[in-house]
C-alpha cells in the first residue's frame, strides 16, 4: 500500500491519493488499511513520503560513493530524465506533490517532506565538503541543486519534454565544475 500511494502521489498528487484509489492499485483489502494505518490516510501519505525520500536518498547516499560528484549529480539528473521518460512524463517527484498542497488536514506532511528535502541537501552538502568546497558553499549548492531538479521535472511534466531537465544540469554540471576544486587539489577551475 505504501508503494502504491508513492506511485500515485508521484503521477497525481496527495489530494487525488485517496484511500480507495490505493486499494485499486495495491489490491489490497480494504480492511488492512486500517489495521496497518490507524492514522487513516494522513499516515499512509506520510509513510508514503518516507519511503519516497529514503529512495532517493539512498540514491544520493551511492553517488557519495563517486570519486568525482559532478559525475554524481549527472547521474542524479540521469535518474530523473529517466524516470520521466519511461512514465510518459507521468511520474514526478512524490515530495513535491506533497509539499505543494494544503494540507490543513494534516499538516505534518509538510513537516515531512521538508524533512526530505533537508536530508537530500545534507547529503548533497556532505559530498561537496568532502571534495574540498567549504560547508557554507556546500549547503547552498545543495539547496540550489535540489531546487533546481525539482523545478525542472515539473516544467518537463508540463512541456513533456526533457528539455528544462537538460538544461539546468547542463548549467549545474558547468557550475560545479567551476565550483569544486580539481581532484588532483588544485583550485577550482576558471
Amino acid at each position: 500500500m505504501i508503494l502504491s500511494a508513492a506511485a500515485l502521489l508521484r503521477e497525481s498528487g496527495a489530494s487525488a491519493t485517496s484511500i480507495d484509489r490505493v486499494l485499486a492499485h495495491s489490491g489490497a483489502p480494504r480492511g488492512s488499511v486500517y489495521h496497518h494505518f490507524p492514522g487513516g490516510r494522513a499516515q499512509l501519505i506520510d509513510e508514503a513520503v518516507a519511503l519516497a525520500g529514503d529512495f532517493i536518498a539512498g540514491l544520493i547516499e551511492a553517488a557519495m560513493e563517486v570519486d568525482d560528484p559532478v559525475e554524481a549529480v549527472d547521474a542524479f539528473f540521469a535518474l530523473w530524465r529517466d524516470r520521466l521518460v519511461e512514465s510518459a512524463f507521468r511520474a514526478g517527484c512524490p515530495i513535491t506533490a506533497v509539499a505543494v498542497e494544503t494540507n490543513d488536514d494534516a499538516p505534518q506532511l509538510a513537516r515531512s517532506a521538508a524533512a526530505v528535502f533537508a536530508r537530500w541537501q545534507q547529503a548533497l552538502a556532505a559530498l561537496f565538503l568532502r571534495h574540498g568546497v567549504t560547508e557554507e558553499r556546500g549547503r547552498r549548492l545543495a539547496a540550489f541543486i535540489i531546487a533546481a531538479v525539482e523545478g525542472a521535472v515539473i516544467m518537463c511534466r508540463a512541456e513533456r519534454s526533457t528539455a528544462p531537465l537538460e538544461a539546468v544540469a547542463t548549467e549545474i554540471h558547468d557550475l560545479l565544475v567551476h565550483a569544486l576544486p580539481r581532484h588532483d587539489g588544485t583550485a577550482p577551475r576558471t
